[in-house]
């Protein structure tokens, strides 16, 4: 199949959360399958020299935004059988950001999406599928099927839409996206691209997707749902035929403890003595006591209320009661920038907190730690967790989204599990859960290693997921598949695709 993958970062370029790993790591999956799988994202400035150099110039053309004309290049590269494109415009992503606060990010990625159709006639591409990712590529399915769809270039294109995180969606005021892209009046309705008064990328592509997918079959259910649907649980629940949950993998390669050159040690789960070395460089790194029987408890992840943080501060204290040492790794709000720091000074030698994205520091936490920590409100999938079982280091969270999906609470009754969990948003829960952990670390050796063993040896490939996408793509061409809904009358916009 001829597939396009449109979404706003993708490793190895450019990165600020899991978007950009599941990209990364699903384009080459099918690709080795035998598909002409392409992938477009933005030159943003922050991808890197060495990537940029590589890049060679297919063509550029100007892109009509309202009363404004945009210059647009495409650069491209292959790697690992995808070809990657770039649409190159330095006023909109040349910052010295990938996302702002606001401002303009409506007519960024409103460009963003409108480039990518109408690069396709001039790249020589015909997509069968365009499969768009989060909000930023929201608005392609919907200009496709209101402005595109009668030109016959684009006519049998499919398009599938997957939600990484609902909860951001791409909200503007409605006079300034119909300013850019051109949308008129009559598309402004609640059953169209109108959402609670303003305009709404996620909810554009939620109506006008073919399918839809989000990232495990856990959150597919919950966000049909009023406490997890955003205020989008309608649209969803009308949907839910066409909405699929799909779970991520991983990385194998990159995230392989007996091969990971950014460790102390490599390990295997036959002989785990380099994860005994991971632990004392570790504590030895970050300035923590050396010891080498006390647990220690990691987190690496985005620093906000749905990771659970505010669960963590409410019980920090009886945590640290405990016999164990926490690391702590990445960068979010300034209320946990204040907690860690705090919990730095006043338990010195068990806390250590980094506030920055460090790709390696990530993996020796992933390594070095006997215990990792996922409290989170809600997520989606969640990587954090598959990782730390694939390096041996036993997870603890909160029955929702994905990590309801791949970890199950230890069973004393049958032996069952790979980790430990708690289903109830609350501290104290999530505190008695953590004391069970520490209780199986230092009392059932037997156990503990058991669990290790469960989790290094688990499947967290893309393997499956890779033929869960196969079988939608397929899906959007038999002979009863689901219709998106329909332009009630045509919209007055003349579309001009020309290279300079």
């Amino acid at each position: 199949m001829k597939i396009l993958f449109a979404a706003s970062e993708s490793v190895p370029f450019v990165k600020t959360g899991g978007l950009a790993d599941v990209v990364g790591a699903l384009a080459p999956v099918l690709a080795g399958e035998g598909h002409d799988v392409r992938v477009v994202i933005p030159l943003f400035s922050a991808i890197p020299k060495e990537w940029q150099d590589q890049m060679s110039h297919v063509v550029d053309f100007e892109v009509q935004l309202g009363w404004r004309k945009q210059y647009c290049g495409i650069e491209k590269l292959e790697k690992d059988g995808v070809t990657w494109y770039f649409i190159d415009n330095k006023y909109y992503f040349g910052r010295p950001y990938i996302y702002g606060m606001g401002g303009d990010e409506y007519e960024r990625f409103g460009f963003f999406c409108r480039a990518i159709l109408n690069m396709l006639p001039l790249i020589d591409f015909q997509p069968e599928v365009i499969h768009a990712h989060d909000w930023q590529s929201g608005m392609i399915p919907a200009l496709l099927k209101i402005q595109y769809a009668h030109l016959p270039f684009y006519t049998k294109i499919k398009t599938i839409f997957t939600i990484h995180n609902l909860q951001y969606q791409g909200i503007f005021g409605i006079r300034e996206v119909q300013d850019v892209l051109g949308l008129g009046d009559s598309l402004w309705t609640n059953d169209k691209l109108e959402c609670y008064g303003c305009a709404n990328f996620m909810k554009a592509a939620l109506v006008y997707s073919d399918l839809i997918t989000t990232v495990s079959p856990s959150y597919a259910e919950e966000i049909q749902t009023a406490y997890y649907g955003e205020r989008l649980d309608g649209l969803l629940r009308a949907r839910k035929e066409e909405l699929f949950g799909v779970l991520n993998g991983i990385d194998m390669l990159d995230y392989n403890p007996a091969t990971d050159h950014r460790i102390a040690a490599v390990y295997t789960p036959e002989d785990m003595a380099g994860k005994s070395r991971c632990r004392q460089s570790l504590q030895e790194n970050l300035g923590l006591n050396v010891d080498p029987e006390i647990p220690i408890i990691g987190m690496v992840g985005r620093l906000s209320n749905q990771k659970g943080l505010d669960l963590v501060d409410y019980v920090i204290a009886d945590i640290m009661r405990q016999n164990v040492q926490l690391v702590v790794l990445g960068m979010g709000e300034g209320r946990y920038f204040n907690l860690f720091s705090w919990a730095e000074g006043e338990y010195k030698g068990r806390v250590a907190a980094r506030f920055t994205m460090d790709h390696a520091l990530a993996h020796q936490i992933y390594a070095g730690t006997d215990m990792f920590l996922m409290p989170s409100q809600f997520e989606p999938c969640g990587l954090s967790q598959m990782i730390a079982m694939r390096y041996g280091t036993v997870p603890i969270v909160r029955e929702t989204g994905g990590l309801r999906d791949t970890v199950l609470s230890y069973n004393e009754a049958n032996g069952d599990g790979n980790g430990f969990t708690f289903f109830n948003y609350n501290a104290h829960d999530m505190l008695h859960t953590i004391e069970r952990a520490v209780h199986f670390y230092e009392h059932e050796p037997e156990i503990w290693r058991t669990l290790q063993l469960r989790g290094m040896k688990g499947d967290y490939s893309w393997t499956h997921s890779a033929g869960e996408y196969l079988k939608l793509y397929q899906l959007l061409f038999e002979e009863k598949k689901p219709k998106a809904p329909k332009q009630e009358e045509p919209n007055p916009v003349v579309v001009e695709i020309s290279a300079d």
